[in-house]
């Protein structure tokens, strides 16, 4: 039901932003940026901040208020239906933070500024700071349109003690193997007659379904951006994700025992071994060290099907809304909370706060920034003599130079939703994999002419 009522509101929120702007407007306003800055900011969405986004706020508060301004920040969650509300208003804050995946559907419309000037202002290059593919997902239209931050690459997470009773080794789980992948999931699989009492690999087919279709050689957008989710490699993805489930008794079974897993709590599924091994960005590991005493674990890189460890971008930027009262402002902080010197103090702090927890773990910090993560790594990401974390951990790292961005699209939004809902009809078996796909293209296409024009 989720990803149902998720498209619906994407499809809504898009149209009302096709409202607001017109079709095709493209392009959004052009900024003059200052260093000098007085005044308010009005920053939105930076919501949940924990001893990391504290820190990166404390630091670039301080700078743009020695240097003349204050801020003022909304900490709700990001809406879109709200962000189009407020910006037919014109009552619009000087700073938003978005899905990356997002940003360009609003560039296209004309909702939000082109940040050139403003990194050229501070002599940042996004294209040599960032991470290539980090920096492409908030590309379009020759201009960048948003600063982001965080890059959490996938890897496959494994419970050891369930893969060594099934005799599966971490070789056997590369899932560039086909059938013999299939055959280890098999194994890893335990049942209670027909259904699974141990989930044996969780792809998490829908939420992931972009890396998938990646890894297998397809794609969601073409070098326009326009959507092309009926590519055929991403058939082959969703096909095999079906076979993937039906080794372990079908994606409805497979998704009830997942959806009672205590994700965040004592009792996890590492720690009451329900997996033998699952999809996950690399925030998880950090829920998972503070059970390291009650758990085995063990990470493999995913691979594409060339065999080759492979990742994808993902994460948030911040943007400046077209109608920004503080534009010069908001482009200093936007800099500065993504700056090394903001992230330094982002790590010290979660330094900090794991040398309360004795026995605590630091598992680095994946930032969008590679010099950044290298250096949080080298400063803070110690040995802590614990060699299956070591090896977890280092696995991120490594992969996470290997990543490739979804692209970006004037339609992204609608073509996550309708990607989100074509897989689960196709798992579900509502539809075959090619039909789900192709009725996903046709909607996501029409979206995307309304907004491209």
């Amino acid at each position: 039901m989720r990803i149902t009522r998720a498209a619906v509101v994407g499809a809504a929120s898009l149209t009302a932003i096709l409202l607001l702007a017109g079709c095709g407007s493209g392009g959004g306003a052009s900024a003059s940026f200052e260093k000098k800055v007085s005044g308010t900011l009005n920053a939105w969405a930076f919501d949940s901040a924990d001893d990391v986004g504290k820190a990166r706020l404390d630091y670039a508060n301080e700078q743009l208020e020695s240097a003349g301004a204050k801020v003022e920040l909304d900490a709700t969650t990001f809406d879109a239906q709200k962000f189009a509300t407020r910006t037919a208003s014109g009552k619009v804050p000087d700073v938003v933070q978005m899905s990356s995946q997002s940003v360009t559907t609003y560039a296209a419309q004309g909702l939000i500024m082109p940040l050139s000037k403003c990194y050229d202002l501070y002599g940042v290059d996004p294209s040599e700071y960032f991470y290539k593919q980090v920096a492409a997902d908030v590309s379009w239209d020759d201009d960048v349109w948003g600063v982001p931050q965080f890059y959490q690459p996938p890897a496959i997470l494994v419970d050891r003690t369930v893969a060594d009773a099934a005799g599966v080794s971490l070789d056997d789980l590369d899932v560039s193997k086909g059938d013999d992948f299939i055959a280890a999931v098999a194994k890893l699989t335990q049942k209670q007659g027909d259904d699974p009492t141990v989930i044996g690999f969780d792809p998490q087919g829908v939420d992931k379904a972009g890396l998938w279709m990646l890894g297998f050689g397809g794609r969601l957008v073409d070098d326009d951006g326009k959507p092309a989710l009926d590519d055929a490699k991403n058939v082959e993805a969703v096909e095999f994700l079906q076979k993937v489930y039906d080794a372990q008794g079908g994606y409805a079974k497979v998704k009830s025992l997942i959806d009672s897993f205590d994700l965040f709590g004592d009792g996890n599924q590492f720690v009451k071994h329900q997996v033998g091994a699952e999809v996950f960005d690399q925030w998880y590991v950090n829920v998972l060290s503070g059970y390291r005493d009650q758990i085995s674990l063990a990470a493999v890189p995913f691979r594409d099907q060339q065999g080759e460890p492979f990742a994808v971008a993902s994460g948030q930027a911040f943007v400046i809304p077209a109608k920004a009262k503080n534009p010069s402002a908001a482009c200093k902080w936007v800099l500065d909370v993504t700056s090394a010197k903001s992230w330094d103090a982002a790590a010290a702090a979660r330094q900090k706060t794991l040398d309360g927890k004795p026995g605590a773990i630091n598992t680095g910090l994946f930032t969008g920034v590679k010099s950044v993560d290298e250096a949080i790594r080298e400063k803070y990401v110690g040995q802590s003599g614990d060699e299956a974390f070591e090896q977890v951990i280092s696995t991120y790292y490594d992969v996470a130079a290997k990543g490739r961005s979804f692209g970006s699209s004037p339609a992204g939004e609608r073509i996550q939703s309708e990607l989100k809902s074509a897989v689960t009809s196709a798992l579900t078996g509502e539809k075959s994999p090619k039909q789900a796909l192709a009725d996903a293209q046709k909607a996501a296409l029409s979206a995307y002419n309304r907004v491209a024009g």
